[in-house]
């Protein structure tokens, strides 16, 4: 069976950063009170011009160049996102035409924040089943603070504006698997509960005719959260007979250190092994995981050869994790 691995990641923050104490001269809150309970110090927020496609494109250039392919060899182009330029064409055709992608096919995933892991198990099924396919770009990219109410403390401190990319390499049509034969993208799994009052907007395009404001249940999120996380983690490592000591590394979904910390702690996996970045940039949603793994692999904290999880749960409920060996 053909095999698929990660080629390269690439990242994009906007410019402009906000800070707690710049939140609190909007809410009654404070940088103190932030940390916390969420570990965040700033989040970056889009200028007014800049789309959610320009954050993607500027993310998947730097994991293209990484990669140092051209643009008519990708063959696929995937955006997960909640925050999409327009209600249609995707985001990810958008994309497509700003880089010139011109023999790709691309179209969107919307999971909310489990997005990207959603996102990267569909291009890892469709480069197994389709030879035709040698690099896909997948890209979670967010413009989460044009959903977010600046009114409610409980939620506006905690969301960001961010892209990631991971350019994606098919096995088949060169020699890594033979040289490294566990290297690539393992396993995957994907779940959704239908539970989906505790995290939502309160608008919706054949509802009210806008995209409405995120609101959410923050205890119930954090309970679930927790739990789910948990038990994929322990499914993915019962599936391919490992054990939690096996894995060289973990990102998680950059939500809250909060629930970071409960799900490590139920796992009993070192902290030390958890690729944290929350605390600069917020949750981005379904650009958090790429971020993360790409702000990782620049700091050289993931090696050649190691194992590692992907995890993430956002609305719907939705959630899920990748395994791969790097």
């Amino acid at each position: 069976m053909n095999k698929s691995f990660i080629l390269s990641t690439g990242s994009y923050l906007p410019k402009k950063t906000l800070s707690n104490d710049e939140i609190a001269l909007k809410v009654e809150t404070s940088d103190e009170w932030i940390r916390q309970r969420t570990g965040i110090t700033q989040r970056h927020i889009a200028d007014e011009g800049e789309l959610t496609s320009d954050l993607a494109v500027n993310a998947a250039k730097n994991a293209i160049e990484k990669a140092k392919i051209l643009m008519d060899e990708i063959d696929l182009i995937i955006v997960a996102t909640t925050t999409p330029d327009k209600t249609l064409p995707s985001c990810a055709t958008i994309v497509q035409s700003k880089l010139k992608c011109v023999n790709a096919f691309a179209f969107d995933v919307q999971a909310a924040c489990s997005g990207f892991i959603y996102a990267v198990t569909v291009a890892d099924s469709l480069i197994k089943s389709n030879n035709r396919i040698k690099y896909a770009l997948v890209i979670g990219a967010e413009i989460m603070s044009r959903i977010v109410d600046w009114e409610d403390r409980s939620t506006c401190v905690l969301f960001g504006d961010g892209a990631g990319a991971m350019v994606i390499k098919s096995a088949t049509h060169f020699n890594e698997i033979t040289e490294n034969p566990t290297r690539g993208i393992i396993s995957t799994n994907l779940y959704s509960d239908g539970n989906v009052d505790i995290l939502c907007t309160n608008g919706g395009i054949s509802s009210t005719g806008d995209p409405g404001k995120i609101c959410m249940n923050g205890r119930e999120v954090f309970k679930h959260a927790v739990d789910k996380l948990t038990a994929s983690v322990r499914e993915t490592l019962k599936c391919n007979d490992l054990k939690i000591a096996d894995i060289d590394w973990l990102v998680p979904h950059q939500a809250n250190i909060r629930i970071i910390e409960a799900v490590v702690k139920k796992l009993n996996l070192s902290m030390k092994k958890v690729i944290n970045t929350v605390d600069k940039h917020a949750n981005t949603s379904a650009a958090s995981i790429p971020i993360a793994l790409d702000n990782a692999t620049q700091e050289s904290k993931i090696k050649p050869g190691s194992f590692g999880l992907l995890i993430a749960i956002g609305a719907g409920l939705t959630w899920g994790s990748v395994l791969l060996c790097y």
